[in-house]
């Protein structure tokens, strides 16, 4: 896969969960409050699950305060003692793009019956375990800013990681795959297992990162019309909708054009 096409797919992803902020922030909270759950200790220098959670919602920007609620909601009693499973559904939309989805869910009988919805009102229909999952490869991404630009008038903006060959160096000496330009930032690829200590080794030669998070990236994106992508983004909105839902990705190949087209829509 091209780090242009990476790029694609990962720079639309974000637009449109920024897009959805607050619903981001509540689907967040959940990831947080079951990583520090199962990994037992509310500190992430303890809590490498935890760790990994706090790092994600970093890079949406998610408040430090919603986050500690987050954590606090894991050792709390009753309501906010609620255990969630890890479910993922596979399946086909529109043009026989392929559809992975993972969620959180105390239901899942509710999440089933929500997300067989979701994809039978947007044209496509759910497969078996394994369908659609091989087509894809998990990657870790951490994402970079070269410019950090201060809240503060009389606090000059940090040049954060503007040289690319420094940057390239840096990336190198951490233990990253590799990395593509994202315009205002820098976005890392890793090993899956090597995330975190990719994400401290950039951070530990004076580069501060933005957000750290697994992905799954196609292997061999999909090429469709502007129309049919235009139907899969339907189905995904209808996904992303849903509570129980955390992340939808597709084996659409987004292109200049159907990015131009999507985010006029």
């Amino acid at each position: 896969m091209s780090g242009h096409s990476k790029w694609a797919t990962t720079k639309h992803r974000k637009a449109a969960q920024d897009s959805k902020r607050s619903a981001m922030f509540s689907k967040l909270s959940r990831i947080i409050t079951v990583a520090a759950k199962q990994g037992g200790d509310p500190n992430p220098d303890n809590n490498a699950s935890l760790a990994a959670a706090i790092a994600k919602a970093k890079g949406y920007s998610m408040p430090k305060d919603k986050i500690k609620v987050a954590i606090d909601k894991a050792f709390g009693s009753g309501a906010d003692a609620a255990t969630f499973d890890e479910v993922t559904y596979e399946g086909y939309g529109p043009a026989g793009i392929g559809v992975y989805v993972d969620c959180l869910t105390d239901n899942r009988n509710r999440t089933a019956a929500d997300v067989r919805a979701a994809f039978s009102h947007s044209g496509g229909n759910l497969g078996a375990n394994g369908s659609v999952a091989f087509q894809f490869d998990r990657k870790g991404q951490i994402t970079v800013e070269k410019v950090i630009v201060s809240d503060e008038k009389k606090v000059a903006d940090k040049q954060n990681a503007v040289d690319e060959e420094e940057f390239m160096l840096a990336v190198a000496e951490a233990g990253g795959e590799d990395y593509v330009d994202g315009g205002d930032e820098w976005v890392v690829y890793t090993d899956p297992a090597d995330l975190m200590s990719v994400n401290k080794g950039i951070e530990d030669q004076g580069i501060e990162t933005k957000g750290a998070e697994l992905v799954l990236l196609p292997t061999n994106p999909t090429e469709i019309s502007v129309e049919d992508a235009k139907k899969v983004q339907r189905l995904i909105d209808r996904l992303e909708e849903l509570d129980d839902v955390q992340n939808v990705y597709t084996t659409m190949d987004i292109t200049d054009e159907i990015a131009e087209a999507l985010d006029a829509e």
